[in-house]
């Protein structure tokens, strides 16, 4: 049986590599709605790089269980979960006349608010600290 590479915060260095590509898949995404013509938020809830990181997040959460990296699983998900309500929302708003301004208002912010989520993440991941959820 092999040995589990533990850091001096007692995480499994493995899962910390799986949150960092976790976080670049998300960045990837937010890259990919940033220069193409698909929106950040839309690339980040329906593109595969994104899809495979929430995928990789549930599948690994288990072992976080106890350590920082528990809160950086956290919040990966809920960044997902919560930009596909936010799409959802936008959505239900496009279909009326007076909605479609605030569907794009809102589909920026989303953006915007996604860009943030992944980039406080992976810096506070580098400094291997907890995410803080105020």
């Amino acid at each position: 049986m092999a040995d589990i590479e533990v850091s001096n915060d007692g995480a499994p260095a493995s899962l910390v590599t799986i949150a960092q590509v976790i976080y670049g898949l998300h960045a990837l995404s937010i890259f990919i709605g940033l220069t193409s013509a698909i929106t950040i938020i839309g690339a980040f809830v329906f593109g595969f790089p994104s899809i495979i990181a929430v995928v990789l997040n549930y599948v690994y959460q288990h072992g976080t269980r106890g350590t920082y990296l528990e809160s950086h699983f956290r919040w990966q998900i809920r960044t997902f979960w919560f930009a596909a309500l936010w799409i959802v929302i936008g959505v239900m708003l496009f279909v009326t006349l007076i909605g479609i301004p605030i569907a794009w208002i809102i589909c920026i912010a989303a953006g915007v608010w996604v860009i943030y989520r992944v980039a406080r993440g992976w810096l506070t991941l580098q400094d291997r600290k907890p995410m803080a959820f105020n």
